[in-house]
């Protein structure tokens, strides 16, 4: 795959906003972990290969195990992960999915949500998955190569 933009992570005019945004989120206090699951779930349903790696490495980084993230791509009914975590991979690919049909969000979904976060971390858990599925869209257009650092 040819990058279609060179240096597109040094471009500040698109990736200075982003960081602030991502300082909110680990600001929120949702887990580490649970947010580096999200972001690598909605990477991976949108075929982002920059983000899957880059996802993937932070999330080890945060200290998910080899088998969560090797199992991550089949989560709903893996003892791996515990309720909070499937009712945040919920989420995440409910609100990664809008366009499969209507109302993608249900309340189901967001009521198993409200029963393991409370207000302040849901919204980061929102704003990640907002934030990932911005960011696929511009590597994928990009096609920003996987390996390619943010930092």
């Amino acid at each position: 795959m040819t990058a279609r933009i060179q240096d597109a992570a040094t471009q500040p005019d698109i990736t200075a906003g982003v960081r602030q945004l991502f300082k909110q989120v680990y600001a929120g206090g949702a887990p580490h972990q649970t947010l580096e699951l999200v972001h690598l779930r909605a990477s991976q349903i949108n075929g982002c290969s920059a983000c899957v790696d880059a996802g993937a490495t932070s999330a080890a980084k945060a200290g998910v195990s080899t088998e969560k993230l090797l199992a991550l791509a089949a989560w709903y009914e893996n003892p791996l992960f515990d309720d909070a975590e499937r009712a945040a991979l919920a989420l995440a690919e409910a609100a990664t999915r809008l366009a499969d049909r209507p109302g993608a969000v249900t309340d189901e979904i967001w009521a198993e949500a409200t029963k393991h976060y409370d207000e302040r971390q849901i919204g980061a858990l929102v704003l990640m998955i907002a934030i990932t599925n911005f960011f696929n869209r511009i590597n994928t257009t990009f096609r920003v190569p996987a390996g390619t650092s943010w930092d």
